[in-house]
């Protein structure tokens, strides 16, 4: 967790500075109320990842010397067949679309999206680790 602390470290100071220097420049006070909520929401993010750093210890892809055998605990499977990923991406992009194109077109995303959710969250992972 590491490397995504300090890559979202970076992004929040990024986001901080671009803040300043927009309020300091431009009377506008609707970009600078949207670069300010992205520095709050890059903060919220990169607390979350050194709280969880530090809270569980470094990962094997956070030494040099780790290997894939050293990370333990359960993995995520999917089999090859399913269709919980593809049926999920489907009914976002259909309610994306709806967005713009109308609210029947949101609709029938949100029901091709109902079962890619509950593919997500009711999976079971009864294969062998």
């Amino acid at each position: 967790m590491k490397v995504e602390a300090w890559l979202f470290t970076g992004t929040a100071l990024f986001f901080a500075v671009t803040t300043a220097v927009y309020a300091a420049f431009s009377p506008e006070p609707a970009g600078t109320a949207a670069l300010a909520v992205s520095f709050l929401m890059t903060s919220l993010i990169a607390a979350f990842l050194w709280r969880q750093h530090r809270r569980g210890g470094g990962r094997p892809e956070d030494r040099k010397s780790g290997e894939v055998r050293d990370a333990g605990g359960r993995r995520e499977f999917f089999p090859a067949g399913t269709y919980v990923p593809v049926t999920a991406a489907a009914g976002s992009a259909l309610i994306g679309l709806g967005v713009v194109q109308g609210l029947w077109l949101c609709l029938i995303g949100f029901g091709v999206l109902l079962p890619g959710v509950l593919g997500f969250a009711f999976r079971t992972l009864d294969h062998p680790q």
